[in-house]
């Protein structure tokens, strides 16, 4: 009879580690019917491909690239009420404006679609993108599709469809007073499909202003989540968002739909398989300017010398 038992259970507990929905690191366990990152292309084949995202920045092996100018937004200060939802991987926010980019090279104009978060736990390393192998605690992700297009579904048939503008964040010993409301909105959507209504935001507000926007990397690669579609320009910025910790801790408060703590919300940094990592020239010029503190230091040590 225990064999019997045995013959009929065994495969039920095996299905129930080996769900075909997809998961962070952070939530993968058995009895948990998820698959992480690691097993993605099983869920959605492109994930498996050779132009996936995110990657390692490395700053000495990137290209200067003279055609990435600064950007000219349109929208991006415009003040919006829109709906900030826990969609069971992330905070999502849809951007129901106006509001585009074009310039730096990015061949057409893009409008923004909707923006969302990356972290890590309670503070720590969260960001999808790395630079020299840094982790910042999150990453923004503000996506934008072709101006031409009307659905998202369709600008991802397109090989440059999309273009997301990531911003990374660091601690800071002070609050960020401009991220007040969207931090407090996060209580009232803690448990999966919470939505709460934000009000009185702007793209500006989250990325602080966009005179300071002219230090960024640009790559071709996917979306960082399942399917993993390859028709993603992105543009990654140098310069982070300052959040103190309380407000960075506050994103770990949310819930994955299993009831877990949200949190390790990021997907592992893929192959860059040979592509060109371009940087503008204002990264070029900061490289420049480090560069000749350096050489002037040396000089003044050798005067000092003789």
């Amino acid at each position: 009879m225990r064999c019997v038992l045995s013959a009929v259970l065994l495969p039920l507990i095996l299905r129930s580690c080996t769900g075909a929905d997809w998961c962070y690191q952070t939530q993968v366990s058995c009895p948990s019917p998820c698959k992480g990152p690691d097993r993605w292309s099983e869920v959605n084949l492109d994930c498996g491909k050779n132009r996936q995202s995110p990657i390692n920045i490395v700053t000495k092996k990137t290209k200067l690239d003279e055609r990435l100018t600064p950007f000219k937004f349109t929208g991006y200060q415009t003040l919006f009420e829109s709906t900030m939802k826990n969609n069971g991987h992330s905070v999502k926010v849809s951007i129901p404006i106006t509001a585009t980019v074009s310039g730096g090279n990015l061949g057409e104009t893009y409008k923004a679609v909707q923006f969302h978060l990356h972290w890590g736990t309670n503070g720590g390393p969260g960001s999808e993108h790395t630079i020299d192998g840094e982790q910042y605690p999150m990453e923004l992700h503000i996506v934008h599709m072709k101006q031409r297009y009307n659905r998202l579904e369709d600008a991802l048939r397109d090989p440059s469809g999309v273009a997301v503008l990531g911003f990374f964040y660091e601690v800071s010993s002070s609050a960020n007073k401009k991220y007040d409301l969207f931090t407090q909105g996060l209580r009232s959507i803690q448990n999966t499909n919470g939505n709460t209504t934000l009000s009185k935001i702007s793209l500006n507000q989250l990325i602080l202003s966009e005179a300071n926007m002219t230090n960024y990397y640009r790559y071709d690669g996917s979306l960082t989540t399942p399917g993993c579609t390859e028709a993603v320009v992105w543009t990654v910025f140098e310069n982070p968002i300052p959040l103190d910790g309380e407000q960075l801790q506050a994103f770990s408060n949310l819930k994955f739909s299993d009831g877990k703590q949200m949190v390790g919300t990021f997907r592992p940094v893929q192959p860059r398989n040979g592509r060109v990592v371009y940087r503008s020239s204002g990264v070029a010029v900061v490289a420049s300017a480090v560069l000749i503190l350096v050489s002037i230091s040396a000089a003044l040590g050798l005067s000092r010398m003789n």
